[in-house]
């Protein structure tokens, strides 16, 4: 130790605890406490957004479900004009002649057996 100087021994760590989440942040870059703390709130508050974010992204992806390819072969129905007419869905392989039915709106009978297969 040289003579004439001084030496600050100050502990102006901070440690923070989020008791909900058990989540810990720790700070010691500032010389001073209050820095700190204000840091080390940043930190904390960034950490909970994340966790929060991550939480809505997993509820979304619960909603969805799963998603095919929106490719060949992988169509849920297919529909015929010519030379017959057909609309058949591959999930559940109900099939119903008449297109322009379905065309109108008339889906019923293959909600019916895509429910009836879930089950």
């Amino acid at each position: 130790m040289q003579v004439g100087q001084h030496i600050n021994k100050t502990s102006s760590a901070v440690r923070i605890t989020h008791l909900p989440t058990n989540i810990v942040v720790a700070c010691q870059s500032e010389r001073s406490q209050i820095q700190n703390r204000e840091t080390a709130m940043k930190m904390l508050k960034s950490k909970l957004l994340d966790l929060k974010d991550k939480e809505q992204k997993e509820k979304i992806e619960d909603l969805k479900g799963i998603q095919m390819d929106i490719a060949w072969g992988s169509q849920i129905r297919s529909y015929v004009f010519c030379p017959y007419t057909m609309v058949k869905d591959h999930r559940t392989n109900f099939e119903v002649g008449n297109v322009q039915a379905v065309m109108d709106g008339e889906i019923d009978s293959f909600m019916e057996s895509y429910l009836k297969m879930k089950q």
